[in-house]
């Protein structure tokens, strides 16, 4: 089933914050890498102060020096950070006579200042940077990178990237600016090309929003590709050793046990929930004890052993058809 992933030019991981969003990027991005795809991870610039500021995703993937400029991290691995700035300069490189007069716009205080000030426009920069950006080729030909992950910074970036082109279009029908939008209506709407990684946790609240947010999304026709069910506990039990320690419980009073079986049986019921509600493959992701770098490092590995689903049995994790 993770074949088919990677099979697309442009991953949208998108999720509330704290739901392991970017960590979930991170780790596809190497099980992308370990299946043999040229990937290209990349993050969006929120606003004009965060050009050379930090960045956890970065950080995870092992990239130096982040910016609006690809740089490798590893064989078959590199990292971008989308710029409005950088996507707008581009874009008027591309439509206008020679490249100096492109720079030369982009030095100007003025423009600058409208094209930061303008949220559509901004939007449209980091468009067009990713469209410039899955352009690239080899010198056979071939995309520079097969497959682009692209972790956006919150939900509400999400939403707006999947309206942009249509509240483009229904100013600047016709032109260059006509043109590109609707090359990025056919990249976002093509399941074959582009699709959404909605990452939740299997908690109610979580749930439910990432399914407010599947709705709003395909509002927008863009494709959900999968849902990402993150930090799943274990379920070490039988049906008949469940039973067993419910009558333990019964006989013996409240233990400090019973809470994490309440917190399981939470997370049964969530999963259920998603999986029924949610027009996707599902894939449950289970709760590692590890953080930061080596956390990336053994997801990517239980994504790479789930190429091939195992058939689902309670308390299993894997990815459900």
């Amino acid at each position: 089933m993770l074949d088919a992933l990677w099979e697309r030019r442009a991953l949208l991981v998108s999720g509330k914050g704290g739901v392991g969003k970017t960590t979930i990027a991170a780790a596809l991005a190497r099980a992308a890498v370990a299946s043999g795809r040229r990937v290209l991870l990349a993050e969006v610039e929120v606003s004009s102060d965060e050009q050379n500021g930090p960045s956890p995703l970065a950080t995870l993937a092992g990239a130096r020096a982040p910016g609006p400029r690809v740089t490798e991290v590893s064989r078959g691995l590199s990292f971008v950070r989308l710029s409005p700035i950088e996507g707008q300069r581009l874009f008027l490189q591309d439509v206008l006579p020679l490249r100096v007069m492109a720079d030369a716009a982009m030095r100007t205080r003025a423009l600058r200042r409208f094209l930061e000030a303008a949220p559509a426009l901004r939007e449209m920069g980091v468009l067009y940077q990713m469209l410039h950006l899955l352009r690239s080729t080899r010198p056979d030909g071939s995309p520079l990178h097969t497959l682009t992950i692209l972790d956006l910074p919150a939900t509400g970036h999400a939403l707006a990237l999947a309206a942009l082109p249509d509240a483009l279009l229904s100013v600047m029908p016709g032109g260059p600016v006509g043109r590109a939008v609707r090359e990025g209506l056919s990249l976002l709407r093509d399941p074959a090309l582009t699709g959404a990684l909605l990452v939740t946790l299997p908690e109610p609240l979580p749930v439910s929003e990432t399914l407010e947010l599947a709705t709003a999304i395909q509002r927008h026709r863009i494709p959900i590709t999968a849902g990402v069910l993150n930090r799943m506990p274990d379920n070490p039990f039988s049906p008949d050793g469940r039973a067993a320690v419910e009558r333990l419980l019964d006989e013996h009073g409240p233990h400090r046990g019973q809470r994490a079986l309440a917190q399981l049986d939470r997370a049964r019921a969530a999963e259920a929930r998603l999986a029924g509600n949610l027009a996707a493959p599902l894939f449950t992701v289970p709760e590692l004890p590890a953080v930061g770098t080596e956390l990336v490092e053994r997801l990517a590995t239980h994504f790479t052993r789930s190429v091939v689903p195992p058939e689902r049995s309670t308390g299993s994790a894997g990815a459900r058809p």
